[in-house]
Formats: structure tokens, C-alpha cells, sequence
């Protein structure tokens, strides 16, 4: 087993090689001095089952670029298998055609990466289900719920608990985070006027009184999450906080969090934080370098991945 970092997220990279105990591989992945990205790896990985791990966040061209130039240099030095370690998988908000003349860029990048060489993909927390279904070869879609529950046992009173979900297409995932910490759920209606932009319409269910944990996949602008704390508080809550998969926290998101009514945004570690989220008094991140280390432990010992999560 070896395990290659890419540059979008060398921390995790570094803390899922401590917790298997497998060194990484030595290889050089740079830019030329008009940006091209150029790979060479610096050991023998023929026959080898290689892992690389590369978040496709921010700046998401050059970084799903990096994975798909590290992945055809691993299959020319004839490695025996190459997985695709995708914490956040970028463009896959792109998943469906919302309009004429659009885009299913959630496919396209999925043809890239099976063309570029991967043999498996794992990733974590897709924005829709479906997108296993635009890879032609094995994908495991790990869950952060067992992270962000544990989180949620050792911090918060669980008494009062409700979690809410900040949209409908989100109950699914609330669900089974209230099923295993035996809460309620609410759920925000909201309608999207435009992309980045919501307005809450009604919270179903009855918060007053409660400490509301909103929970979702993405946070961008965080200009959904930020409407739904403010109008939960509106309806009585005693407090909002939200936990969070993947904290993209593009533009002035993590100003947004720190004037919102929000006490606590938690996101794990699938993108590199930023210095502003770093420094944020009311943002946190929680690791997933456990999870991923385990499932990459698994793939390579021809074991159950599914069990991680019953």
C-alpha cells in the first residue's frame, strides 16, 4: 500500500499517513512557470496499491488537474491499482441540468478522472447520491455522520437536542443524525431565488425552547445556513449551532458566520482551512483522517467498507 499527497491538502494527507502508519510516497508535484502541473514520483510504486489523496476544492481547476496528472503517471510507472482519495469532490453541485444550455459537470469530471486511470474513488459526503452512479468503476461514498455525532455526544447537552436540516433536499441526512443521537427534527423551507442566494420561508417544526444543530453537506456562502440560525432564533430556539461536511466558506462566508446567530459552525477537515477560518472565533474543524485512513485500510485488505457505518 502507498499512499501519494497532492498539494490541495497536505495536512489531512499527512494526519491519515500517521494514523495508518504508512509513510508518504516521496514524489514532486509542481508547476511550471506557466502553471503546468508536472508530477514525478520519486519511488517504485509497480505493482503497488497506490491511494492519492486530493481534495478538488478552491482553486478546484488546478487541484482536479494535479490528481489527474499524478493519476497517469501512476499508471505509466505500472502501478497495480489506483484509488482516488476525493475528500470533497468538487462540481458535484453540477449534478443535473437546472436550466437549457447547462452543464452536467458532476459527469464530466467523473469521465476525467476514470479516464486519467483510477481503478476505485473514494470521496466522502456526496452533494447527491447519484453521482456514484457517473463513475464506471467501484465508488464508496463515506458518510461524516459517525464523526459529527460523536462530536455532537462529548460537547452538547443532548436533553433538548433538535437537529434541523436547512432544506428538504437535506432530510435525509438529518435523519439519520437525529436517528443515532435519538433527537427530533425540524426542517427549513426556504426557496433560492437565484444560485448563492435563499430566503428562509417557514421552519417546520417546533424549535422554541431547543438547541437547534443545523446540519448539511456543503457550506458556501453560508448564506442559507446563516438565514435558518436567524430565523430559527426568530421562532424561539434556544441556541443554533451547525455542523457541516465540507467548509468551502468562499467570499465573506466566514464574516457572515461570525456576525450571524450562529454560536458554533463545525466542518471537518476535507478542505484545507483557510488563515480567516483559522482565526474565526466562532468556527471549528473536527478531523476525518480516522475515517478515511480506516476505509483506505479496508479497500487495500479486500475488506467491508459499508460495516464502518452500522
Amino acid at each position: 500500500m502507498k499512499i501519494l499527497a497532492g498539494n490541495s491538502n497536505r495536512p489531512l494527507a499527512e494526519a491519515i499517513s500517521a494514523y495508518l502508519g504508512v509513510p508518504l510516497t516521496k514524489a514532486s508535484v509542481r508547476r511550471f512557470s506557466d502553471m503546468e502541473v508536472f508530477v514525478e514520483v520519486q519511488e517504485n510504486v509497480r505493482g503497488e496499491d497506490v491511494f492519492i489523496i486530493q481534495s478538488t476544492s478552491y482553486p478546484a481547476n488546478d487541484n482536479l488537474m494535479e490528481l489527474l496528472v499524478c493519476m497517469d503517471a501512476l499508471r505509466r510507472s505500472s502501478a497495480r491499482r489506483i484509488t482516488a482519495v476525493i475528500p470533497y469532490f468538487g462540481y458535484a453541485r453540477q449534478d443535473r441540468k437546472p436550466g437549457p444550455r447547462t452543464p452536467i459537470s458532476a459527469k464530466l469530471v467523473a469521465n476525467l478522472v476514470t479516464v486519467a486511470g483510477a481503478n476505485r474513488v473514494l470521496t466522502l459526503d456526496l452533494h447527491a447520491g447519484q453521482i456514484q452512479g457517473f463513475f464506471d468503476i467501484p465508488t464508496d461514498n463515506l458518510f461524516a455522520a459517525p464523526v459529527i455525532v460523536r462530536d455532537i455526544k462529548e460537547r452538547l447537552d443532548r436533553d433538548s437536542l433538535m437537529i434541523v436540516s436547512p432544506d428538504v433536499g437535506g432530510v435525509v441526512r438529518a435523519r439519520a443524525i437525529a436517528r443515532r443521537l435519538d433527537a427530533d427534527l425540524a426542517i427549513v423551507d426556504k426557496r433560492r431565488e437565484r444560485a448563492g442566494v435563499s430566503e428562509v420561508m417557514n421552519i417546520i417544526g417546533d424549535v422554541e425552547g431547543r438547541h437547534c444543530i443545523l446540519v448539511d453537506d456543503i457550506v458556501d456562502s453560508a448564506g442559507t445556513l446563516c438565514n435558518a440560525a436567524n430565523a430559527l432564533m426568530e421562532k424561539g430556539a434556544r441556541s443554533v449551532s451547525a455542523y457541516v461536511t465540507h467548509g468551502v466558506l468562499s467570499g465573506g462566508a466566514v464574516s457572515r458566520v461570525a456576525s450571524s446567530a450562529l454560536e458554533e459552525l463545525v466542518t471537518t477537515d476535507s478542505i484545507l482551512a483557510t488563515e480567516a477560518v483559522r482565526v474565526s472565533r466562532n468556527i471549528r474543524q473536527i478531523t476525518i483522517a480516522p475515517l478515511i485512513g480506516e476505509a483506505m485500510k479496508r479497500i487495500s485488505e479486500e475488506s467491508s467498507v459499508s460495516s464502518l457505518f452500522d
